[in-house]
């Protein structure tokens, strides 16, 4: 039986705020790495610093799950990890298909990392019959004529879209008719979708945009530290 619409994050006495939830995968991923390094203790300074933050920020968001940090000891790791984890609904197991197996579609499924956070991938649907019956990451690719069966049949509520983007919309109005509450796209369009589905964008050309703008940054603030420095050189030694 097909489960009804959800959503990623549970609901709690206390609602997050969408810009503390964004902030929680960030944190988690900080967690696990401080837990791999064997860190059983974790400062709101500290996770403020590996996740781009300030601490008062921290702090706040992690008060909406109900964990405060104990004053001169700081947060437990595993607990904190156990907490973000249960919110954003990784406790869960998420049936998930990837939706055009190019080859961004085909790197997306030989990606371990779905599974590891508790999205297992269903299956892989593309409407090129030259690839249906191919098999990628031990899951055999099935017609996207078949979306509605196999969403039911699997009962998947995620999609991961990468497709071309002149199909991209008729693609999702057809996912989201098959049972689809939550779409992660990756093609280079812009979405509409129904009250009630979950849409995120990933768009990789912004990403390196903004890594762009950063460089770009870094280049003319080291320009102007040399200028200065060698400016004070001078004012020390004329004969340069």
């Amino acid at each position: 039986m097909h489960h009804p619409a959800r959503t990623l994050v549970n609901v709690t006495a206390r609602p997050i705020p969408e810009a503390s939830v964004a902030r929680l995968p960030v944190y988690l991923r900080a967690l696990v790495d401080m837990a791999e390094r064997g860190s059983e203790m974790v400062s709101s300074e500290a996770l403020a610093t590996a996740a781009g933050v300030n601490p008062p920020k921290v702090r706040k968001d992690l008060s909406y799950l109900g964990s405060y940090g104990v004053r001169g000891v700081g947060y437990d790791v595993q607990y904190l990890i156990h907490q973000i984890s249960r919110e954003l609904g990784l406790t869960q197991d998420w049936a998930t298909c990837i939706v055009g197996i190019g080859n961004l579609g085909q790197a997306l499924a030989n990606y371990g990392g779905f599974a590891e956070r508790g999205f297992r991938i269903a299956a892989l649907l593309d409407s090129d019959d030259a690839k249906v019956g191919q098999v990628i990451a031990g899951i055999e690719i099935a017609a996207f004529d078949d979306v509605e069966r196999i969403v039911k049949e699997h009962e998947i509520s995620i999609a991961v879209l990468a497709v071309p983007a002149a199909v991209a919309q008729d693609v999702t109005d057809r996912l989201v008719a098959a049972g689809i509450t939550s779409v992660l796209n990756f093609a280079p369009a812009v979405l509409s979708v129904p009250d009630g589905v979950s849409l995120r964008k990933v768009d990789l050309s912004i990403e390196l945009q903004i890594l762009s703008f950063y460089e770009q940054r870094k280049v003319a603030e080291e320009s102007v530290r040399r200028g200065t420095a060698r400016r004070r050189l001078e004012s020390v030694d004329p004969t340069r």
